[in-house]
């Protein structure tokens, strides 16, 4: 296969029609279902981002064999989509997929309550990362750290590609994507917990969890940054989980 060239002066022509044909973005409660984006219009609504980010991947990839790097990286990822996934629908679920060695999820957020869903499921996966060290460790295999990156904001999103050629994807445009994946970057080293959540995200979560456990508002612990705004970080587990793992995970 060579490429020959491209046919700028027809696809100027092309190009026109679309930056002519978008003609209006809806702000909805919540985001419709994928069928619905087409290529001429555009949803608002709040969305809320996790980010997974493995520490130190490149040490990992350097120094273990291809066969063990296979073995953490699918303990790694496989589970993690698990929690992610389970029991959200696709009105729900808006994008799951890798990244290099970063696992994510993007959900519609119409209330507080979607929002402490996120952050529940990141606490499942705060506490599987312990389960997972356990079974790797028995194995002879090294241990691994994550960071897990949490944002939620009202969020431009649009269907991109080319139409008819089958490549497209949503592209979601704001600072709940983009926010997680950088908060996840800051997870679990230089001193912060793994769990990282933006100042709106945490501003959202707290009524729901504080109405759950009084407690909650102490399990964090604020930063002011010039790079990233003010964020909250901690180490939230499931307490029955860590029970079962601490207790040697038997039936």
């Amino acid at each position: 296969m060579k490429f020959k060239s491209y046919d700028y002066k027809s696809r100027k022509v092309k190009v026109e029609e679309i930056l002519d044909n978008t003609d209006n973005v809806n702000e909805v409660k919540k985001f419709p279902r994928d069928e619905e984006f087409t290529y001429t219009n555009g949803y608002k609504a709040w969305a809320g981002a996790i980010f997974v980010d493995l520490r130190e991947s490149t040490k990992l990839f350097t120094e273990k064999t291809d066969v063990d790097i296979a073995k953490v990286i699918r303990g790694f990822t496989s589970e993690i989509i698990e929690i992610l996934r389970k029991d959200a629908d696709d009105t729900e679920l808006k994008e799951i997929g890798i990244r290099g060695d970063c696992v994510y999820a993007i959900y519609s957020t119409p209330s507080k309550d979607d929002i402490f869903d996120i952050a529940n499921r990141a606490f499942y996966i705060n506490t599987y990362m312990k389960m997972l060290n356990k079974l790797l460790s028995v194995r002879g295999l090294p241990n691994i750290k994550a960071g897990i990156g949490l944002a939620t904001q009202n969020t431009l999103v649009v269907k991109a590609g080319r139409k008819s050629s089958g490549i497209n994807n949503l592209v979601w445009i704001g600072e709940s994507v983009a926010k997680a994946a950088k908060l996840a970057d800051l997870g679990n080293k230089d001193g912060i917990s793994p769990i990282v959540m933006s100042s709106t995200f945490h501003h959202n979560y707290i009524p729901i969890a504080r109405k759950k456990n009084p407690d909650s508002p102490n399990w964090w612990s604020g930063v002011v940054s010039k790079d990233y705004g003010t964020y909250y970080h901690g180490d939230v587990v499931k307490s029955e989980f860590d029970k079962w793992i601490n207790d040697g995970m038997q039936d």
